[in-house]
């Protein structure tokens, strides 16, 4: 019998860290066809459409700016409310949903991996690059309300030059969302109830985020607790960066780095390691 000679060999993983980066390269074109999935899935039978990339993070807004702003009467350094609080809720949005989204992988596309092969990561991944093209779109609200303050002459704040680090902080965002969605989703392939305490622990996240409050209203252990969270120096820097009011430190920088890294890394693992048996346990 002559050898065959097969167009693509499927084999097991033969580690924890076979990332097949390769194969993943390859299948761009299905990473496309994931976001675009995305996209239309959510959109396609609403009245508005993508208007609600813009209704969303406006109506929270006003609720931040009537409810913190007004009644409870919580310091915004300075900064017109409405910029402030869209400042943070821009990013805090970015991150909340792709956590949530990259957290359900498993469960919910367990009907596309038990029928057809392809390298697992690109869905979480394709839920990263969908949630990225909302963020555009709401970071454009933003620097529509930043320059129309910036014009107006009682305002005095200036971008400065660590605006450039604005790349940085979105490969940050979109990272650590990841690292810590993938964790999830290969924890609740066995675990169902796991996955409802997730909304509830990105609101208790959102709240130790200074989103709604600046850094510098904190001091000692609230200060020092609020720096623990990864997604507090990525929300500073913007702040400071195109605002020029907010706390920045290149070691809080390096630390969210650090952690979304070996977070990332972690996740990575636990990741390749559900997908190989998880058809088994959901």
């Amino acid at each position: 019998m002559q050898d065959q000679k097969w167009d693509k060999i499927i084999k097991p993983k033969r580690h924890l860290f076979d990332l097949n980066l390769l194969e993943i390269v390859k299948s761009k074109d299905l990473l496309f066809l994931f976001v675009k999935r995305d996209f239309i899935s959510i959109y396609k039978q609403t009245i508005l459409g993508p208007l609600w990339f813009f209704i969303q993070p406006i109506l929270t807004t006003l609720i931040f700016t009537v409810v913190f702003g007004k009644i409870a009467g919580i310091s915004t350094d300075g900064l017109p409310k409405i910029l402030f609080y869209l400042s943070g809720i821009t990013f805090w949005n970015y991150f909340s949903e792709c956590l949530t989204k990259t957290s359900n992988t498993f469960i919910e596309n367990q009907n596309i991996f038990g029928k057809v092969y392809f390298p697992r990561l690109i869905l979480p991944l394709s839920i990263v690059c969908s949630s990225l093209m909302k963020f555009g779109i709401q970071f454009l609200l933003f620097i529509v309300i930043w320059i129309y303050y910036i014009v107006q002459p009682e305002y005095t704040f200036k971008p400065n030059e660590y605006i450039i680090l604005f790349p940085l902080l979105i490969i940050l965002t979109g990272l650590l969302s990841l690292g810590i969605g993938i964790i999830i989703t290969s924890i609740t392939t066995k675990y169902r109830d796991f996955r409802f305490l997730i909304q509830f622990g990105i609101q208790l996240w959102m709240y130790a985020t200074p989103i709604i409050y600046p850094l510098s209203s904190l001091s000692g252990n609230l200060k020092t607790l609020a720096l623990i969270n990864p997604m507090t120096s990525i929300i500073e820097t913007f702040k400071f960066s195109f605002l020029g009011e907010g706390v920045f430190n290149w070691f809080h920088i390096g630390y969210t780095g650090l952690f979304t890294f070996l977070t990332l890394i972690f996740g990575i693992i636990i990741f390749n390691k559900t997908e190989q048996n998880f058809m088994d346990t959901v």
